[in-house]
């Protein structure tokens, strides 16, 4: 009976040695699965970091190539402004002057018929013609230059402007008021109201007294 209660309790103090409290078996097991975790999350937020860079940057490229695009397309544009303005402005030059020349043909043409008409007749009637062809072909000039915005400056009889007049010479002259004009040796003309040439005038002055003996 002794030696079987010897073996019975061999059997129990062995099961108590194996037995391992609770904190002892949960301590390591707990510890490595938190390493285990931490070292996951670390490793998750590095490769979601990463790939979150990698859309950026590549839509970042995407925006500066389609920039890029805009902008070549934004200075072809403009070159071809500029040299649609050159071309223009290259035909302006040119041709500006063209409307004024085809106002200015039917001129030519009557100066013209006035100088057939004087070298076929020789008498004072065909003198007359002449004068009076050559007055037309005056009235003619002068109705085109008008339709151009030319304008003449005849300041005959009227006060001495500086700004429009350029004084040849002063005279006395009682019969009119001093600083008038009293000839008009060559008219002047003015283009849209901007003066092109100043009139030549003669100014009249106060006529002076002698001087008391």
């Amino acid at each position: 009976m002794s030696s079987h209660e010897d073996q019975a309790d061999d059997i129990n103090s062995a099961e108590t040695d194996n037995k391992q409290s609770p904190d002892e078996t949960l301590e390591p097991s707990g510890s490595a699965t938190s390493e285990d975790v931490a070292e996951g999350t670390v490793e998750q937020a590095k490769e979601i970091t990463v790939e979150s860079l990698q859309a950026e940057l590549e839509q970042a490229a995407q925006e500066a190539l389609k920039f890029k695009d805009v902008a070549l397309r934004a200075e072809a544009e403009m070159q071809n402004v500029q040299r649609r303005a050159m071309k223009d402005l290259e035909k302006a030059h040119k041709f500006g002057s063209e409307k004024l020349i085809q106002n200015l043909l039917p001129v030519i043409d009557s100066l013209e018929k006035a100088i057939e008409s004087a070298e076929a007749a020789a008498d004072e009637a065909a003198n007359n013609a002449v004068v009076e062809g050559v007055g037309l072909c005056l009235k003619m000039l002068t109705d085109v230059l008008g339709k151009e915005g030319v304008k003449t400056v005849d300041p005959m009889g009227e006060p001495f402007d500086p700004n429009h007049h350029q004084a040849m010479s002063m005279v006395e002259n009682p019969d009119v008021e001093p600083n008038s004009v009293v000839a008009v040796i060559q008219k002047g003309y003015t283009l849209n109201e901007r003066l092109v040439r100043p009139a030549m005038v003669m100014v009249s002055k106060a006529v002076s007294t002698p001087a008391e003996e």
